[in-house]
């Protein structure tokens, strides 16, 4: 795909100029996909202008002093609200009248609108156009009520007498802040009463209790509430600038709202909590919004309790216990309180060993927690006490405790970075291990970066934590209470000691640097503030400071890769770089806005032209994490590998491999053909919870160019060979993926062989239909041998056998079970021996045949009757057959020849032999271990029993029952009834009449070998159609047997042609045993072969057929440790690129799956990051809730 590819369809460019438009506006749709009357254009002009013609009356009346501001207000605000309800009353009437001789809407997909008809200007087709009215009622009544208090209060704020005043009496800049001033008010009026345009800061996908539309209204009365705040609040200087530029601002609100720079409502709130948690309370962002609003609740408490509390000793306590409560994961806390109950009672009860450990680790972590907060108290209300009230100076106690401080951030940054494979993210870390490509050589040779690890976490958990609380205590602005700055500021930090030592570590050494540096100087920052304000003021700067650097990088990498990578370089890069260029000093504003509203930065179109996005929680995608995800098959190995790299990720996070974990980091781990996107939702004291999403392991073209480029940062970071005399370099700097380190993390590797050579191996496909019987034999006797030794409860009903078979329907994701199909086109039985032709393709999936077709169209699942049944050469058909002869009937009607009746002149089939004769067991425990006697009724001819017979591995069933009864445990139903006999006859006829049927109908009653394609259909559950295979679909447990049987006996092949023959009967045994605890043997599509994946069994085995090359191949699992490489995203990058996302989905509608920005870009991964987004923007294929990592 070219770099020119078109950035938007055709066909919607239109429409987003037409969108855009009516963004613009508020509503007014001035610009139609049609022709339409000019009628429709007056109304929406004069409705536009309505408030502005009503607020104009209240305006006159107090220009010419007729009545007071408030009374003009006031009557302003009442005709709106008449006018508003008359506008839903007459929307509600046409919609009323219009249900009851609904018209089916014309759609043009091309144009994305509705095509409208309009009849008169007052028709109901345009009321519906011009008003489309309310969903609920109580929106229509509401809406119409803040209309009129919209209109009043806007009328109140643009009176022209007061903007003079407030103007010094410059009637220019009055005269323009209330004509621009009203365009803005009617903009906002016609966005809540009229017509709702579509917001290009669009948070939800849906918006169904219309929150879209209060969101202008919102913003206009926060203006409003300012100046307001300025006319009953006198003699404040700065209110009345800030009022002065707000309106001023308030002009460009049309603007602000089409760029979508203000966020809407939801949005808003949400982001406001983070902010007002995270920079003014200390705290984090959380993983829902249920905890984000419970925590501010408790955070905001907590910081007005500390106001009213009398005594600074008792302050102290009151908020470092408080900060260490409220840094952990409460919730998390209070169910391991009542694990640990229900543990106690578990092991007092039941003697649970596993609920036993559980509780004692339980215990461990509530008892530290304990330890930690007791003494954390202990220190801060000693040390407060006793030498609180002594002043900073340079000889302090408290400066003392700062040079520690600025010790113990210069060793913990050097240890962090010696654990990273990259010293500032550019050169190689000597450190680092070159290769770490095996698990047992990465656990050698991380031992001594593990003991660094292990001692840093002790200087981050516990000694750092100390240390500041120490140096917090020892402040003598504690004693300055009750006061509002202190309340905020201390609380604020003795809760960020332990919600983000690290960052709370820099802003203490920054502070006490700086007050070291001017201790001598009469500045504002020594006289003004005390120490708390002072963090607070300084973690603000910090954390903006950072994402500046971070957004900064960002777009310059776009800036810069938009012309260095060829498919990234369009037409316009050129136009558009000199103009950043010659713009950089807005660009560089623009960006440290964006930077002070922690807001994305968002490349239009994925293109080098910037803009600053609404902001936005820090999870980015509304909704609760995890909820949605694109389910299928791979999905079951994402879930299976979370639990082990939680595990490996608390290890990683706790010894700062992976950088500096704050709340909003992402991180990217490759194995194989998975991709897994790791986000951190929030932080806390020894905890940090996170999401983790699987991306699909489908590659496309795109999804692979990047894939490879993870991969070659990955192999150049950690099996890097060489040993150069200077400091390599990281080679691929400036992209967004920053490679970290190696984690273990238990999980299946996929291999994928072509069974050429095996499968297709006459000697092999014959050796496996002897082996089959001796399979299935072993499988039989076990499986009666294990339902003896399950006890049957006195009130349990025995199993009755399954109806006859009906075929299941073909599920598109998961199967049950495996769909035994009856096929009719492919049996090797007698019945369809005339279906095959030798001209076939040796791996055919589908033979040739000349009649299946018509075979299958006319054999239902249920009482089969056929009417166009093939026969033998030699055999007689009459017409008019019985409606009532079975299907067995039939086979032998087929295969025997016929006979005239004696006196009848007509033509007498022989009936179906009977089923074998019962036999005799010669002991009870014979009988007991005999296969049941349903599964002995087939009928099939005496000749085919006698030949079996011949071919009986009698070695074999010996040596399994042998080997059955110097295993059976004392305990069982066997030991009781004496020895059992292995020369039993009966009970070899038993298994005999079971094996039997089970033979015929997977390979057919002749001696033809099945091809490749057979097996693999077999494997598959696509069983030959034959008169055995229509007995044993009432018998689905013997039928599953046969099946598995069968799966046994092809990994069997596979395994002999690859490791060679069995020498003996023992091994032949201790590879099946091995099977069946070890292997599951089936189809991946299976429900069971999910459910093996995630009981993880150690090795899995399917077999499949490649038609495209005719081939059968093999797919093979394997359980074990790997290193999996994680790497640390730009977060800013993510969160731009997720902005373009969401502008470009739920504004331009832009879905087209080869549009610029979906394309491959090996800088940015844009590709992967949009598959990394939350559905329906993206398509990861799993999506966690979000998991607890403790960091203990």
């Amino acid at each position: 795909m070219g770099p020119d590819v078109p950035l938007l369809d055709y066909h919607k460019r239109d429409f987003l100029l037409r969108r855009l438009a009516q963004t613009v506006l508020g509503g007014p749709r001035l610009k139609l996909g049609q022709s339409a009357p000019p009628y429709v254009y007056v109304n929406q002009v004069i409705l536009f202008l309505m408030p502005w013609v009503l607020g104009g009356v209240g305006t006159l009346l107090y220009q010419f002093v007729v009545l007071q501001d408030y009374w003009a207000a006031a009557l302003s605000g009442a005709l709106m609200l008449a006018a508003a309800a008359v506008f839903q009353a007459t929307a509600l009437g046409v919609r009323q009248r219009r249900a009851s001789a609904q018209r089916v809407p014309m759609h043009n997909n091309l144009m994305d609108e509705d095509v409208w008809e309009f009849s008169s200007c007052a028709g109901s087709e345009t009321v519906k156009f011009l008003i489309p009215g309310k969903k609920y009622v109580a929106n229509a009544v509401g809406h119409s009520i803040l209309a009129g208090g919209l209109c009043g209060l806007g009328t109140w704020y643009l009176l022209p007498n007061r903007l003079t005043l407030l103007y010094g009496g410059d009637v220019g800049a009055s005269i323009t802040v209330f004509v621009f001033g009203w365009l803005t008010l009617c903009v906002g009026e016609y966005s809540l009463i009229i017509c709702t345009p579509a917001e290009t800061a669009a948070f939800r996908v849906l918006d169904p209790y219309e929150i879209t539309a209060l969101m202008r209204p919102f913003y206009i009365l926060v203006f409003v509430a300012v100046d307001l705040a300025d006319r009953f609040t006198a003699g404040l200087p700065e209110l009345k600038l800030a009022n002065q530029i707000l309106h001023i601002v308030f002009l460009v609100l049309p603007l602000l709202w089409t760029l979508g720079v203000l966020p809407p409502l939801d949005a808003f709130f949400l982001w406001g909590m983070e902010q007002m948690l995270e920079i003014g309370l200390g705290g984090s962002p959380m993983s829902s919004d249920i905890r984000l609003l419970g925590m501010v609740l408790l955070s905001v408490g907590t910081a007005v309790a500390s106001y009213f509390i009398p005594s600074s000793v008792g302050v102290v306590i009151f908020m470092t216990g408080f900060g260490f409560a409220l840094s952990l994961n409460l919730s998390k806390i209070g169910f391991a309180l009542k694990d640990v109950t229900a543990s106690c009672v578990a092991v007092k009860k039941f003697k649970d060993v596993t609920a036993c450990c559980r509780t004692q680790s339980r215990w461990k972590e509530i008892l530290f927690y304990l330890t930690v907060f007791t003494l954390a108290l202990l220190e801060a209300g000693l040390l407060h006490h006793e030498l609180g009230a002594q002043a900073f100076s340079k000889t302090s106690p408290q400066a003392v405790v700062s040079y520690v401080l600025m010790a113990l951030l210069l060793a913990m940054w050097v240890l962090r970075e010696i654990q990273t494979v990259y010293v500032f993210g550019i050169f190689r870390n000597p450190f680092c291990p070159k290769d770490v490509t095996v698990v047992n050589g990465l656990v050698e040779k991380q031992k001594g970066l593990s003991r660094v690890g292990a001692f840093r976490r002790i200087l981050t958990t516990v000694v750092s934590p100390f240390a500041m609380i120490a140096f917090l205590s020892l402040d003598n602005s504690l004693h300055h209470i009750p006061s509002v700055s202190v309340s905020i500021g201390f609380t604020r930090s003795f809760r960020m000691v332990w919600q983000n030592t690290e960052c709370a570590l820099l802003d203490v050494v920054l502070v006490s640097a700086i007050q070291l540096l001017m201790f001598n100087t009469d500045l504002w920052w020594n006289r003004s503030l005390n120490t708390g304000t002072r963090l607070l003021l300084v973690g603000f700067i910090r954390n903006r400071l950072f994402q500046f650097l971070s957004k900064l990088q960002f777009v310059v990498t776009v800036l810069w890769t938009s012309w260095t990578e060829k498919k990234q370089r369009r037409t316009s890069s050129a136009t558009l770089i000199t103009l950043n260029i010659l713009f950089f000093p807005v660009l560089l504003t623009l960006i440290a806005l964006s930077a002070l509203l922690a807001s994305p930065v968002l490349p239009l179109f994925s293109l080098p032209i910037f803009l600053i996005s609404f902001p936005r929680p820090v999870r980015s995608w509304p909704g609760r994490v995890g909820e949605t995800a694109y389910m299928c098959h791979d999905t079951v190995y994402y879930q299976q590998m979370v639990p082990s790299l939680a595990t490996a990720l608390q290890a990683a996070f706790s010894s700062g491999s992976l950088g500096l974990c704050l709340a909003g980091s992402h991180y990217l781990c490759r194995f194989q053909d998975r991709l897994v996107w790791i986000l951190v939702l929030e932080r806390g004291f020894a905890y940090c919870c996170v999401n983790i999403k699987g991306l699909e392991l489908e590659e496309t073209s795109c999804h692979s160019a990047e894939v490879r480029r993870v991969d070659e940062m990955f192999e150049a970071a950690f099996e890097y060979q060489d040993r150069p005399r200077r400091p390599s370099l990281n080679h691929h700097f400036g992209n967004v993926l920053t490679p970290c380190t190696v984690l273990p993390v238990k999980l299946y590797s996929d291999a994928r062989n072509v069974l050429s050579g095996i499968i297709d191996l006459l000697e092999n496909r014959r050796q496996m239909k002897d082996d089959f019987v001796k399979v299935l034999l072993w499988m039989l006797v076990h499986h009666c041998y294990k339902k003896l030794r399950r006890p049957q409860t006195s009130g349990e009903a025995p199993k009755r056998e399954s109806p006859p078979f009906t075929p299941p329907e073909v599920f598109s994701k998961t199967r049950e079970r495996t769909s035994v199909r009856l096929s009719r086109s492919d049996s090797l039985s007698m019945e369809s021996m005339d279906d095959w032709s030798d001209d076939g393709h040796l791996f055919d999936l589908e033979p040739g045949r000349r009649t299946s077709e018509a075979k299958a169209a006319a054999a239902p699942s249920q009482g089969v009757t056929r009417t166009d049944q093939q026969s033998l050469p030699g055999s007689v058909e009459i017409e008019g057959e019985p409606a009532g002869d079975s299907a067995v009937g039939r086979f032998y009607k087929s295969a025997l020849p016929a006979s005239p009746a004696l006196g009848t002149g007509k033509q007498q089939w022989p009936r179906p032999p009977p089923g074998p004769t019962p036999v005799a067991f010669s002991s009870r425990s014979s009988e007991l271990l005999a296969v049941p006697a349903q599964w002995r009724t087939a009928p099939f001819p005496e000749a085919k029993l006698k030949e079996m017979r011949q071919t009986f591995p009698e070695d074999w069933f010996r040596f399994v029952l042998r080997q059955l009864r110097s295993s059976r445990s004392k305990d069982d139903r066997l030991s009781s009834l004496g020895d059992l006999t292995e020369d039993d006859p009966a009970l070899r006829e038993a298994y005999l009449q079971a094996v039997l049927p089970c033979w015929i109908a997977t390979f057919g009653a002749d001696h033809g070998l099945p091809s490749p394609g057979q097996i693999a259909r077999m494997y598959n559950g696509d069983v030959p159609w034959s008169a055995c295979t229509h007995w044993l679909a009432g018998k689905q447990e013997l039928l599953q047997l046969a099946l598995k049987a069968f799966r046994y006996t092809v990994k069997l092949m596979v395994d002999k042609a690859s490791l060679g023959p069995f020498e003996n009967f023992k091994e032949l045994l201790s590879c099946l045993e091995g099977y069946e605890n070890d292997w599951f043997i089936g189809v991946a599509s299976e429900k069971e072969w999910q459910q093996a994946v995630l009981q993880e069994r150690p090795f899995l085995f399917s077999l499949g057929f490649d038609s495209d090359k005719g081939v059968c191949t093999s797919r093979m699992l394997t359980l074990q440790e790997f290193p999996v490489p994680v790497g640390k995203l730009a977060g800013e990058a993510v969160r731009g690129q997720w902005a373009n996302l969401s502008w470009e989905m739920l504004y331009a509608t832009n879905d087209d799956e080869e549009r610029f920005s979906m394309q491959a870009h090996l800088f940015l991964l844009r590709n992967l990051t949009i598959q990394a987004a939350d559905p329906p923007h993206g398509s990861p294929v799993y999506s966690s809730e979000p998991l607890d990592v403790p960091l203990l």
